[in-house]
């Protein structure tokens, strides 16, 4: 296939991608989203009745307001205030199409799709997160009844559920499946729900623990998952309870593998920080940029939408500059 040329091409169409691309588009730059899903896909992969913890305005690209009756934003505002913004700037995107590599030949890029082949002066990598499970490594881990994405508890309805950790979607998804009658079990590392909950939220799921409308293991860990039942490793020994299905909610991270593959250097510690010019955003590699959530490594919670808008402009200043 013949290949295409810009000035720069952005790995990932979620609002910190589309953020680089508002900025491209002022600056008159010939530029390109490459996104494997839909747009935003990853805000699309949210369980549907998830609230943001930011406010609307938090979550505002391009000088757009976003407009929301509710005090904090759910899902479905904000793929509607995102489609609003393609529709607004009318993004050079494609979309459900995937970036399988990015070599530098001398100075200029080759990205490989599934696709196409294309050919950018600079590459903005800004992939986010929520594309590969943190796994608890343990037996029966692999089967069907295992779940490391949450989407709405209707299913779990009356069935005996057991959610792993005590983090925002572990918390959120206890509740909603207890409140549509599940039977909720909840195996918790520490000893206390995750003090980063929303803070409307974390007294709610402490009042049914201690009323004892869902169970929680704290300090504990599964050890095994069986067909209809789960092994817990508890302080007080080990535990075993009947189960139905499990949502392992332990969190996400980013594919360090595809950094790694174009040359990226990652930090040696457990944290896996990308490096990069906090002032330009630019890696070790001359001419491939970091946006978002993507630039703390195994820090998923240190990047939001609101504190890495600003990673735009750094970006498209620089590459301008130049």
């Amino acid at each position: 296939m013949a290949e295409s040329k810009y000035d720069l091409i952005i790995v990932g169409g979620g609002p910190i991608g589309l953020a680089c691309a508002i900025e491209a588009q002022k600056k008159k730059l010939n530029y390109l989203i490459i996104e494997k899903g839909a747009i935003v896909n990853s805000i699309f992969n949210y369980p549907l009745y998830m609230t943001f913890f930011s406010t609307a305005e938090r979550l505002e690209i391009g000088e757009i307001p976003f407009n929301c009756l509710a005090p904090k934003p759910g899902r479905q505002e904000a793929l509607e205030y995102y489609r609003n913004i393609h529709r607004y700037f009318k993004f050079n995107i494609n979309l459900f199409e995937k970036v399988l590599d990015v070599q530098k030949d001398k100075q200029i890029f080759k990205i490989t799709t599934d696709k196409q082949n294309y050919e950018a002066k600079n590459v903005v990598i800004a992939t986010g997160f929520y594309d590969i499970p943190i796994e608890m490594n343990v037996l029966g881990e692999s089967l069907p009844k295992v779940s490391h994405y949450y989407k709405e508890a209707h299913e779990y309805a009356f069935r005996k559920v057991l959610v792993v950790g005590a983090n925002n979607s572990s918390v959120d998804a206890a509740l909603e499946c207890w409140r549509k009658g599940a039977e909720v079990t909840m195996v918790i590392r520490k000893n206390e729900i995750n003090n980063r909950v929303k803070y409307w939220v974390k007294p709610d799921v402490e009042n049914r623990i201690a009323e004892g409308s869902i169970k929680a293991y704290f300090q504990s860990n599964i050890t095994e998952i069986r067909e209809n039942e789960v092994e817990i490793e508890t302080p007080e020994g080990k535990v075993t309870i009947e189960n139905d299905f499990v949502l392992a909610l332990t969190g996400y991270k980013p594919d360090l593998n595809f950094l790694e593959k174009m040359g990226i250097k990652l930090s040696d510690d457990e944290e896996k920080i990308p490096s990069y010019n906090p002032e330009t955003m630019e890696t070790n590699i001359e001419g491939i940029f970091l946006a978002g959530v993507v630039c703390g490594g195994m820090q998923t919670h240190k990047w939001f939408i609101e504190n890495s808008r600003i990673h735009a402009n750094l970006i498209v200043d620089y590459i301008s500059s130049k």
